[in-house]
């Protein structure tokens, strides 16, 4: 499933009045006007029972959300379903690991990030 996929299923099934950021290099991809869910969205091609988020990417999350009075919610397509985590509820153990730059623009080159790992168990299947 590509972005625009996964954002035509949540429209469907969930959010009716998603609407995409204004930016595209913006730290969410998405909001609900009625849900008040600010929303990232990631799509893998593989499933893995835990999934990947960035500090960098949930810290500047839960800033917006705090100064909007938004809910934070981080969802994941694989070929398994689709997993929504809502950010204040999880509580993410900080690692440092090496992954490429980007993954969109195909850059190779190895990084540290400040990551974590989702545990698909703890998300809501939708």
């Amino acid at each position: 499933m590509k972005e625009q996929e996964l954002f035509e299923y949540l429209v469907s099934c969930c959010y009716p009045d998603l609407v995409k950021a204004k930016s595209q290099m913006s730290r969410w991809d998405c909001y609900s006007p009625k849900t008040y869910h600010r929303i990232e969205l990631k799509c893998r091609t593989i499933h893995y029972d835990t999934l990947l988020i960035e500090k960098k990417k949930y810290d500047a999350m839960i800033a917006k959300c705090d100064d909007n009075l938004d809910i934070p919610m981080y969802v994941n397509s694989t070929p398994s379903g689709v997993y929504r985590f809502n950010l204040y509820i999880v509580n993410p153990v900080w690692q440092i690991q090496y992954h490429n730059t980007t993954t969109e623009f195909k850059n190779n080159k190895k990084i540290p990030k400040e990551i974590a790992l989702l545990d698909v168990s703890e998300a809501e299947i939708i």
